[in-house]
C-alpha cells in the first residue's frame, strides 16, 4: 500500500454533501481558523476503518498522506501514526514523534489535534522532561498550543494534574476560542478525577478565565454551583 493508493480509496468514500457541510462546520471561510482547508466528505467511522486497514503503511508514505491537501487524508495519516505508536518499540516511537513535531503545520484542525496529541506527544513524554509542553504552549501557532493542552491529557488520566494546571494558567489570556475550549475541557477532566483540585484552581482564577473556558470547566457541577462560578458569588480564593 502507498499513500497514493490510500488516498484513492479515501476519495471513493467521499460524499459531496458531507464535504459542503464540513466546510461550514470546520470554519474554512476567509479569516476563519481553517481557512482554505479542503474536504472529501468522509465521516469518522469510515476514516477509522480505513486507518485500521492501512496501518502498515511505511512511515515515508504516512508522511506523504499527512502532507495532503485533503483534511481526511491528514486525519487517516494521524490515526495510522497513533496505531503504529501503540505497537512500536522505542526507536520507532522516536521516529513517529519526530515526524509529528515537524508536521504540526499539517495538524491544522481541532479534530486532528484531538486524535493525536495525547498519544504522539503526551505518551511519548512519559518518563521524560515535559518542557516541550511549555514550548508548544508558547507557540504562535494555535494548533501547537492546542497540542500542548491535549497532550497533557495523557498525564491527567494518570492522576498527574500539574502539567494541565500549569498550561491552563499560562493560557488564561489566550485570544483563541479553540484554546479556551481545550483548556476548559481538560480542567473539567481534572475535576472528574479530583473536584477539590479543580475548585482550588477555579477559586483562584475564575475571575479572569474566558467565559467559554469557565463554562467548559464547570459543566459537570450542580446548577447552583455553576451559577455561583458564573456570577463570581462567594468564591474567595
Amino acid at each position: 500500500m502507498t499513500a497514493a493508493q490510500a488516498l484513492e480509496r479515501l476519495k471513493g468514500l467521499g460524499d459531496p454533501d458531507a464535504a459542503r457541510g464540513a466546510l461550514r462546520y470546520f470554519k474554512t471561510g476567509p479569516g476563519e481558523y481553517s481557512e482554505g482547508d479542503r474536504f472529501l466528505g468522509v465521516r469518522a467511522a469510515p476514516l477509522r476503518k480505513l486507518a485500521r486497514e492501512v496501518d502498515s503503511l511505511p512511515l515515508a508514505e504516512v508522511e506523504k498522506l499527512l502532507a495532503s491537501e485533503w483534511h481526511e487524508a491528514r486525519s487517516v495519516a494521524l490515526l495510522v501514526l497513533v496505531r503504529q505508536f501503540g505497537k512500536a518499540d522505542a526507536k520507532w516511537r522516536e521516529a513517529i514523534h519526530r515526524l509529528y513535531l515537524r508536521s504540526t503545520a499539517r495538524v491544522n484542525g481541532w479534530d486532528l489535534v484531538d486524535v493525536s496529541a495525547e498519544y504522539l506527544v503526551g505518551a511519548y513524554l512519559e518518563g521524560r522532561p515535559r518542557d516541550l509542553l511549555d514550548r508548544l504552549a508558547g507557540s504562535a501557532s494555535l494548533w501547537e498550543r492546542r497540542i500542548a493542552v491535549l497532550a497533557s491529557r495523557h498525564f491527567l488520566k494518570r492522576g498527574q494534574f500539574d502539567d494541565t494546571l500549569r498550561l491552563a494558567r499560562r493560557l488564561l489570556g489566550d485570544s483563541e476560542d479553540l484554546i479556551h475550549k481545550a483548556v476548559g475541557w481538560m480542567l473539567r477532566e481534572v475535576g472528574e478525577r479530583d473536584t477539590a483540585t479543580l475548585e482550588g484552581f477555579l477559586r483562584e482564577h475564575h475571575g479572569v478565565m474566558p467565559r467559554t473556558m469557565l463554562r467548559y470547566a464547570i459543566e459537570n457541577f450542580p446548577p447552583e454551583k455553576r451559577r455561583q462560578y458564573l456570577k463570581g458569588e462567594g468564591l474567595s480564593p
